[in-house]
């Protein structure tokens, strides 16, 4: 498989334009396996989310390979008492796996949140137990393993067991 340049990925502001790349990822089943949401069947279904939980999320960033969206990049903030952490989530079209995608988005989007946010301490990722590839980007992203949290989250209706990385401040700078 082709590995790209760091060149060729970046990261930039989701836009209603990226609403039909959106489509191939959110209708991909299997980008969607290990996400919350289920494959899209239609095109205006894709639209619809990509809309409501794309564009107006607080740290949402198209990941671009050569200037063409091929997934995203989300940091959910936590809130009051907790808002030194956040959590990570990423998607990208299958079409781009095994390429270095993943890892080099995660990299710059920590690297980027917490240059922004400068109350942020830890960056927390959730990772489905069986998901061992998504395991690897994290880690690769310089993120480390804390443990696995049992029955942590419903995924498609069933009780999933998920392990959790994280990466703090002081990691990047001390690297």
């Amino acid at each position: 498989m082709e590995k790209l340049y760091d060149s060729d990925v970046t990261l930039r502001s989701l836009d209603i334009s990226d609403a039909d790349a959106a489509v191939q990822w959110y209708t991909d089943e299997k980008v969607s396996r290990f996400c919350s949401w289920d494959a899209f069947t239609t095109k205006e279904a894709a639209v619809q989310y990509f809309l409501k939980n794309g564009i107006t999320h607080p740290w949402h960033k198209a990941i671009c390979v050569s200037g063409r969206a091929v997934g995203s990049v989300s940091v959910s903030p936590f809130q009051g008492k907790d808002k030194c952490r956040a959590e990570l989530g990423y998607v990208v079209a299958s079409e781009y796996w095994g390429k270095g995608v993943a890892t080099r988005a995660v990299k710059m989007a920590a690297a980027a949140v917490f240059a922004e946010w400068d109350h942020l301490e830890r960056l927390e990722a959730v990772v489905d137990v069986d998901n061992p590839a998504s395991q690897r980007v994290v880690e690769k992203a310089g993120f480390k393993r804390e443990g696995v949290l049992r029955k942590y989250y419903l995924l498609k209706g069933k009780p999933k067991d998920a392990v959790i990385f994280s990466i703090l401040s002081t990691d990047l700078t001390s690297s």
